[in-house]
């Protein structure tokens, strides 16, 4: 998969309604062909506050923040599809491991663990739980604010925890925020090839043990919760992603130009 290396939020804006609206329908073509047709309600739901974020972002906003949690595995491009959201919506892009990274090892290291370790009880027990709790907190902080956020995160757990759901979105209902959940979908292979190129210390243990690890795995379906299932088995959906990014440089830019 290709890494994403320029944000739309550096190109030029758009100065007039045809370049507005020519970037508007660029950007939902590329959300139906990755999440498929036809769309349901909860998918045309998302898309459209997708789109209505990208007509406002230099206007008045929606009236409403948005909690948008990218889900999947390990090397499945969540990353890379949330950082395509927030350049088209301007939303807030909120990693897991980016926030948290230096903290996990570090407190595994004094736990008497290894800090790349991510798979064992200990973490499981002792460091995973605190990790969500700094990476939901630090969303709130943003939504309280009126900032939407994109969450990055495998949300493995707390997606088959119908709880954790439950009071996730009765948090937001109270506050008024409205919650979407993208599960990016992967093939095996496709994943094992991200994994093995982004040459991360934490995934040895998943590459030496790799049939254990995807036994564990179910890259058929979409966690119950989901509005939205990308599909990025053998990097479709990214590479539709950054398709799209040159598509609209090359609009903006030349709608700028004239």
């Amino acid at each position: 998969m290709t890494e994403v290396e320029e944000p739309i939020s550096g190109l030029p804006q758009p100065t007039d309604p045809a370049s507005d609206n020519a970037a508007a329908q660029v950007i939902e073509q590329t959300l139906l062909k990755v999440s498929g047709r036809p769309a349901n309600a909860e998918q045309n739901a998302v898309l459209n506050r997708v789109i209505d974020a990208w007509r406002r972002r230099h206007g008045q906003g929606s009236p409403k923040p948005i909690l948008t949690l990218v889900a999947g595995y390990a090397g499945s491009g969540k990353t890379e599809f949330s950082r395509f959201l927030s350049d088209v919506t301007g939303w807030a892009f909120i990693d897991k491991d980016s926030l948290t990274r230096p903290l996990v090892e570090r407190l595994l290291i004094s736990l008497g663990g290894d800090p790349h370790d991510r798979h064992t009880e200990l973490y499981l027990r002792e460091v995973r739980p605190l990790e969500y709790r700094c990476l939901m907190e630090t969303a709130f902080d943003n939504l309280n604010a009126g900032t939407s956020a994109i969450l990055s995160a495998p949300f493995i757990a707390e997606l088959a925890d119908p709880n954790w759901v439950s009071h996730l979105t009765n948090r937001c209902a109270a506050r008024g925020i409205d919650v979407a959940v993208v599960w990016v979908r992967c093939d095996a292979e496709s994943m094992r090839k991200h994994i093995e190129f982004r040459g991360d210390a934490r995934d040895a243990w998943k590459l030496q043990n790799w049939d254990v690890y995807v036994s564990t795995l179910n890259t058929e379906t979409s966690p119950p919760t989901a509005h939205i299932t990308v599909d990025n088995r053998l990097g479709t959906a990214i590479s539709l992603a950054n398709q799209t990014r040159e598509t609209l440089k090359r609009i903006l830019t030349r709608l700028e130009s004239c």
